[in-house]
């Protein structure tokens, strides 16, 4: 699975980091960026569900 942060389109609403902790964070500026490392979580389905709960749609996942 491949998961792509447009960071021209995020605003830092944070609705990914919420739907999935385990993949998505924010960094120092509250941008949305993937964790270095979150394993088994990027294949479940909270990953798509954080997609869908961003309110740009600056998340995309294939």
């Amino acid at each position: 699975m491949k998961i792509e942060i447009d960071r021209d389109v995020c605003i830092g609403a944070g609705q990914c980091a919420l739907a999935a902790p385990k993949v998505f964070t924010q960094d120092d500026d509250g941008f949305s960026e993937l964790l270095p490392e979150p394993g088994d979580a990027l294949a479940g389905p909270l990953v798509g569900e954080a997609a869908r709960a961003c309110p740009v749609q600056a998340i995309t996942v294939n």
